[in-house]
Parts: C-alpha cells; sequence; structure tokens
C-alpha cells in the first residue's frame, strides 16, 4: 500500500469522531435531498401509474339531468377520444358505528360493454350484481374506519326512501384518491364514503333511466383542454351544467398536487443548509489537521513528493468523509423515504406503491455531496501543498497578541479575570474560524425556527377557523336549494339551539384572462355562528351588493378592494354581471367568495331559497336530533365541526409533526457537529496552555472551563443571527407551501425561537462535555514536551 494511503488510514483512525460529526452532517443533508426527492418521485410515479392502468380522465363535469342521446354529440368535440356518463348522487347513511348521520356518493358502475373511465381497483369482493336487492361496492378508507366487509348492509336514505344496501366489495378509484364530503375541508373517513352501485339501479332508485348527471372525458394527446371545456360547457348548459373543469381542479388531483409541491418546496430549501455547513466543518477541520502536519508535509516534500500528490492525500481523506456522509445519508433516506412513502400511500388510498429508486437522484446527491466536501478542502489543502519544503518543515509562527483598547479606555470598564481574556484572545485570533462556528451554529437554529413555526401556525390555524371562524356545532346541507321556510323546520328540531341560513352557488369569477371556478356563499349580514374575519381576526360585515373574497383568491386574480370583476353564475338564470370587490378577508383553506343572501339571490333571479344551514345544538339534545336527521329525506351531508377538528389535527400529526421531528433531529445533529468540530479543534490548539495551567495549579474544571466558555460564546452570538435567519426560512417555506388549496400563515411566537434555542443549547453542551472529557485526560508531560 502506498505510504500516503497508510498515513490517511492511521488520520481516519485517530480523527474518527471528528469525521463521523462531519460525516452526519452529511448524511443529513443527503437524506433530506432523498427523503424529499424520492418521496415526492415516488408519489408523482404511483399516481402517474395508477391514471395510466385505471384510465383517469382529463375533464370533468356535473348537470342537472342530461340525455344520453347527447353523448355522441360529446364525442365528436375536437380533441375528444372517451366519453364517460354516470350517475352520482349523494345519500345519507345510518352507520352503527356513528351516532351522527354519515353521508355517501352514490357512483354508477357503467353497464359491460360501455366504456368506462376512471375504473375502479377492486381489492377483495366481487362487483355488485344487478337485481332487486341494492348492492354495492365501498371504498377502502370509509370500510376500514367503520369494519366494513363483504357481507355488510348499510341503510341509507336514497332518494327519500330508507333502503338496505348489501356490500359484495371493496374498491379504490383514481378520481376519489383523496374522497371529501361537500363543505369539508379535511377527509372524513368514517363519516363519508363512496359507493359504486349498477348503473340501472341507480337509475332506477333517482329516476334517471338514459340520462346522466356526471361526465367524464378522455382526451387526444395534445389536445387543447380549453377548448373543448369551452365546447362542452356550451353543450351542457342547456341541461344545468355547473361548468366542466380539468384535472387541476379535480379535488383528490389537486389536493395531491399540493402534498408534491410541499415535498418539492422542502427538498430545494434545506438540503443546501446542511451541505454549506459540512462545507465549513470540512475546511475547519483540514486546516487545523494541515497546520499541525506542517512538518510531514515538509519531510513529504524533502523526499521527492510532489505538491499535487500532497493535495490529492488531503482531497482523499475529504473524499472518505463524504462516501461516508453519503452512504449514511442513503441509508436513512431510504428507510425514511419508504415509511414516509407508505404513510402517503395509506393516505391517498393508492392501491399500489411504486418508491423512487431513480438512479439519477443518487447519482446527484452523492455528487452535490462530494463538490461540498471537496469545496470546503480545497483552499486548504492547495495552500499547504504548494508551502517549499524549508517553510513546511519550520513551526508555524507563534500567535501575536495585542490590546484592543488603548490604556486610557481600558480604564472606563472594570477589569477582566485573567480567563475571560484567554477566552477572548483565542476567538479573536482566528476571527473567520470564529464566524464561521457562530455561523454554523446559527444555521441549526435557522433550520429550527424555520420548522417549529409550523406548529404554531397550525394552532393558530385551527383557533382562527374553528373557534373564531366557524363557530357552529354542525353544517347541514340539503340535497338540493329548499324555501327559506325549511329554516324554520331545522329551527324547530329538537337540539336546535340557533339556525343560520346560507345558499351556495357554482360560479365562475374572472379579472382579465385569470379566472377561477368557485361556490359563492350567501349568507345573512350579521351571523353569530358563521363569521367573516380579516388577517387581525376582527368581523368584517357583508355590505348590501359586492363580494367579499379571501386573499388567496385576490392574489390569484391580482384584484383588490374597490376593483371589479366578472362573475358568472352556474346556475339559475346563468347571468354573468360585474360586481365590485367590497373587502378582502383572510382565508387559509382554499379560495372562497360571500355575497349578502339577499343580493345572491336578486343576482339568481330567485327569492328565498338556501342551501342548508349553520346550527348550534344543545348537547343534551344531540342524540334525539342525529336520530330524526338519519330519516331525512331532503339532507344531503352533515358536517360536524367537532370531527372536522379532530381529523384537521389528525391529519397534521400524521403528515407535518413527522416531518417536523425528522428536522428536529437534523438540527440537532448539526449543532453537535459544529460544536464537537470546533471544540476539539480549540483543544488542539491550547492543549500546551491548558496543560501549563494544571502545573501551575488549576483545578480540571477550571480548566475545561475555558473550552466551555469559548463554546458558549459561539452559541450565545449564534442565538439572535439563527433566529433572523430563521425567519427568512420561514417565510420562504410559506411561500413554498402555499397554494390555491392551503396557505399557512407566518406566526412566529417567542416559544419558536425558545425552544429553537434551547434544542442547539443542549446538543452544544453534549458536544462540550464530550469534548472536555479529554482535557481531564490531558497527559501534562506529553503536551509541554511538543514543541511551539
Amino acid at each position: 500500500m502506498h505510504a500516503l494511503h497508510l498515513k490517511l488510514l492511521r488520520e481516519m483512525r485517530r480523527l474518527w469522531p471528528q469525521i463521523l460529526a462531519i460525516a452526519l452532517v452529511m448524511a443529513a443533508g443527503v437524506a433530506t435531498l432523498v427523503i424529499g426527492v424520492g418521496t415526492y418521485q415516488s408519489l408523482a410515479q404511483t399516481r402517474s401509474a395508477y391514471y395510466e392502468s385505471h384510465r383517469f380522465a382529463d375533464i370533468f363535469a356535473t348537470v342537472t339531468r342530461a340525455p344520453r342521446s347527447l353523448l355522441p354529440q360529446i364525442a365528436a368535440i375536437d380533441g375528444v377520444l372517451e366519453v364517460d356518463a354516470r350517475i352520482a348522487k349523494h345519500a345519507l347513511m345510518d352507520l352503527e358505528t356513528m351516532t351522527a348521520p354519515a353521508s355517501a356518493l352514490l357512483v354508477s358502475i357503467p353497464r359491460q360493454g360501455d366504456v368506462a373511465l376512471n375504473r375502479i381497483y377492486l381489492r377483495s369482493g366481487r362487483l355488485p350484481e344487478v337485481g332487486n336487492t341494492f348492492e354495492a361496492v365501498a371504498s377502502e378508507v370509509f370500510a376500514d374506519a367503520n369494519d366494513i366487509h363483504e357481507g355488510s348492509r348499510l341503510k341509507l336514505v336514497i332518494n327519500g326512501a330508507l333502503r338496505e344496501v348489501t356490500i359484495t366489495g371493496i374498491a379504490l378509484s383514481p378520481d376519489y384518491i383523496y374522497a371529501m364530503a361537500p363543505g369539508e375541508v379535511m377527509p372524513n373517513e368514517g363519516g363519508f364514503g363512496v359507493l359504486w352501485v349498477p348503473e340501472r339501479n341507480l337509475a332506477a332508485a333517482y329516476d334517471l333511466a338514459g340520462a346522466f348527471n356526471s361526465l367524464s372525458i378522455k382526451l387526444l394527446p395534445g389536445a387543447s383542454e380549453a377548448a373543448a371545456i369551452e365546447q362542452l360547457d356550451r353543450l351542457l348548459e342547456a341541461y344545468g351544467g355547473q361548468g366542466a373543469y380539468g384535472r387541476e381542479r379535480q379535488t383528490s388531483h389537486a389536493y395531491l398536487d399540493t402534498e408534491l409541491t410541499q415535498l418539492r418546496a422542502m427538498s430545494q430549501v434545506l438540503p443546501p443548509i446542511f451541505l454549506l455547513v459540512a462545507a465549513f466543518l470540512v475546511n475547519m477541520t483540514l486546516t487545523r489537521l494541515i497546520a499541525l502536519e506542517r512538518e510531514q508535509i515538509g519531510l513529504l516534500k524533502a523526499l521527492g513528493y510532489s505538491s499535487w500528490a500532497i493535495a490529492w492525500h488531503y482531497i482523499e481523506f475529504v473524499l472518505l468523509i463524504a462516501i461516508l456522509g453519503t452512504v449514511i445519508g442513503f441509508a436513512l433516506g431510504i428507510w425514511a423515504g419508504n415509511q414516509l412513502a407508505l404513510l402517503y400511500a395509506r393516505f391517498y388510498s393508492f392501491p399500489i406503491l411504486i418508491f423512487s429508486r431513480d438512479p439519477a437522484l443518487y447519482v446527484i446527491a452523492a455528487f452535490v455531496t462530494v463538490a461540498a466536501a471537496v469545496a470546503g478542502a480545497v483552499r486548504a489543502a492547495s495552500t499547504a501543498a504548494w508551502l517549499p519544503p524549508a517553510v513546511a518543515m519550520l513551526p508555524p509562527a507563534p500567535p501575536r497578541y495585542r490590546r484592543l483598547l488603548k490604556p486610557d479606555i481600558r480604564r472606563l470598564f472594570p477589569e477582566p479575570r485573567q480567563t475571560s481574556v484567554m477566552v477572548a484572545r483565542h476567538l479573536l485570533h482566528w476571527p473567520w474560524r470564529t464566524v464561521g462556528g457562530v455561523l454554523g451554529a446559527a444555521s441549526s437554529v435557522a433550520i429550527l425556527v424555520g420548522t417549529l413555526w409550523t406548529v404554531g401556525a397550525m394552532e393558530f390555524m385551527i383557533d382562527y377557523t374553528f373557534n373564531k371562524s366557524d363557530r357552529q356545532d354542525a353544517t347541514l346541507s340539503f340535497i338540493a336549494p329548499k324555501p327559506l321556510s325549511a329554516l324554520y323546520e331545522v329551527a324547530r328540531l329538537p337540539g336546535i339551539l340557533v339556525a343560520e341560513p346560507f345558499r351556495m352557488v357554482g360560479a365562475e369569477i374572472g379579472s382579465g384572462h385569470v379566472t377561477r371556478r368557485l361556490a359563492i356563499s350567501g349568507r345573512l349580514p350579521e351571523t353569530k355562528l358563521t363569521r367573516l374575519l380579516d388577517a387581525s381576526s376582527a368581523t368584517v360585515a357583508l355590505p348590501d351588493s359586492g363580494l367579499l373574497i379571501t386573499r388567496p383568491l385576490a392574489e390569484v386574480l391580482n384584484v383588490g378592494r374597490g376593483e371589479t370583476v366578472e362573475v358568472k353564475l352556474l346556475e339559475g338564470r346563468r347571468n354573468t354581471a360585474l360586481l365590485p370587490v367590497a373587502g378582502v378577508i383572510e382565508g387559509y383553506l382554499g379560495m372562497a367568495a360571500y355575497m349578502d343572501i339577499n343580493a345572491l339571490g336578486t343576482l339568481l333571479g330567485e327569492s328565498d331559497l338556501i342551501s342548508g344551514a349553520a346550527v348550534s345544538i344543545d348537547p343534551a339534545s344531540q342524540d334525539k336530533l342525529f336520530s330524526l336527521l338519519k330519516e331525512s329525506p331532503s339532507l344531503g351531508h352533515l358536517s360536524l365541526r367537532s370531527a372536522a377538528l379532530e381529523r384537521f389535527r389528525e391529519t397534521m400529526a400524521q403528515n407535518l409533526f413527522v416531518m417536523v421531528g425528522v428536522l428536529v433531529a437534523l438540527a440537532g445533529v448539526i449543532a453537535f457537529g459544529i460544536v464537537y468540530n470546533f471544540a476539539r479543534i480549540s483543544l488542539s490548539e491550547q492543549g500546551r496552555e491548558m496543560a501549563s495551567l494544571r502545573v501551575l495549579g488549576f483545578r480540571k474544571g477550571e480548566v475545561a472551563g475555558l473550552l466551555l466558555a469559548e463554546i458558549g460564546v459561539v452559541v450565545l452570538l449564534a442565538q439572535p443571527l439563527g433566529w433572523l435567519l430563521g425567519y427568512g426560512l420561514a417565510t420562504a417555506m410559506v411561500k413554498g407551501f402555499s397554494s390555491e388549496l392551503f396557505s399557512m400563515p407566518l406566526v412566529v411566537g417567542p416559544e419558536v425561537y425558545a425552544y429553537s434555542s434551547l434544542v442547539v443549547v443542549a446538543s452544544a453542551l453534549i458536544a462540550g462535555l464530550v469534548v472536555v472529557r479529554r482535557v481531564d485526560r490531558l497527559d501534562m508531560i506529553a503536551v509541554l514536551k511538543t514543541r511551539e
């Protein structure tokens, strides 16, 4: 083996704690990249394969009732490849596992031989048969939540009649990867499910023989989606069409897209921070190592080794560290990525899981890690390699200390302790190293601040949405709009304390060339249960005319208060009107628009119609109320605020908080690596001084205190800088996570800074104590024999 290789192995064995600390920081960067990009690719590839194999549609539309004789005209639209018409209706369910009524979306299964898009994936059991008995296949998430299996019988109110439905199988579908009930912000696994029923049975139950109310279209490759939607809307307008839309606005696809956006943002922001810190650690360690080996470098050059050979020797040292960090990072990233991908697969109802093992990802991760390590080592290695042998064999010049303050100025301050002077002089003599240590520790604080703020942000969103804005106990949604007199029927139900009406109307709102389709919510001017709030949580009153829109919608349309938007109604007279934006309110869960319920009725050309009611319930009468609602022929869906809040917290715990825990652990690794290497280098530089102090009678604790004091100063200086950098990182994360469906408030409370600093200080203290143990084992005779 080459002599330099033997020297390299000895150095690796001697410096293994520092090497491991650096490798762990590199591994954190590699793991974050593999987790973020790998999970993103896994979800994207799984979704793509699922969509392709089960023929997920490109365009979707809903109508009131359209004849099947219209389908040839739809198929003749330019760019249309296939058309799939179905029946989709909402129904109430009476489940033994729930006191409140559940709801189901009944979707027809096409007749044998018909074109089928959005094909179901039968997990178990069999498809239902057409007959006198009502059979159905249930969605898997709903079935698991309610212990439903083949042979289970469910009671449903179908078109006003109570029917018993027999479950014959459990299935999934690409258009319900993320199944949500109307008006909900999170999936209700136990309270809402999809049931696939033979078309003939469903058509007979709802008197829709020879008709459909739900349409899916597959386009030819390269076909214009916008042009197809425009032609489709013209054909469906006479049949109560509510506006066709593409994949990007299909609910389950859009929510999964949001998750992918957040994963991509994480993988772009965090890995560079870890790798920059690793590059600094490499530079700091290698600089000190070369300084200690000046004499050896001189001897090697005197024996004939070239400058390039010596430089390459130290680069090899760094490459071995990078390879170790990359291997650890790959192992951690693959394991954590697999676990996260499995979690997403269960949450988003995928029948298969494709975990990405794209070699390009691992090649890029390895290349970036090695490049960062080499970049941190090049300057130190090149400086030492090109030293003349005579100069290299001389010990480095002793440090020159000088007073920073003139005697006249120094007299104005108390006389510092000598130990404090020693600490200050050592830190100031190597200012760049000190600054690097501060920046490294600050990066750990920044990562923690840029991660932990999400916990407070979620709590703020929960308080804003479920306590301040939506304060109702439940929301009752009717199958179809009903006269205002229905509100009085609701108010007379047992246990109803307060009932406030609302009207939901589909509309297309646009400004210039930008349009969005959503539901305009008509409400009373003054409400107690459902309030509209601005960014400061102050109540905003509905104007007599005009719209109140949420901030995300205002940003997408690029409009503000006083400006005008074009509103095209998709119900009623389906007329188009120019309405002023009366105000912009805050909103974190999607885009929304609000109007006075009477003004909305006038715009629709209708009077006194409501879509449902927000209610406050007396807990003592709740069970009796739910029992009556389960048999209501006009109720389409019941949403409980307490259940929605529980699901919101559970979903955040499954997704966000798992990621927060991983990032907190990685930030602790950075803090430990930075402080450990800083302290080891400081100890090696001051070994003679510390041994001299021990000979002079200083106790072990007093000598170790010098090292701990240096660490304390570096960590203390890092805190405010880390807070500032962390706030910037949190701002970048907010922008990366925000979408049209979901946005997060930037809420960084004092507890975020406190917890971040506490984690870093604890990691630094552990690293410092590990190094301080070496002070206790100093060989005073051997150290004092070393030459300056």
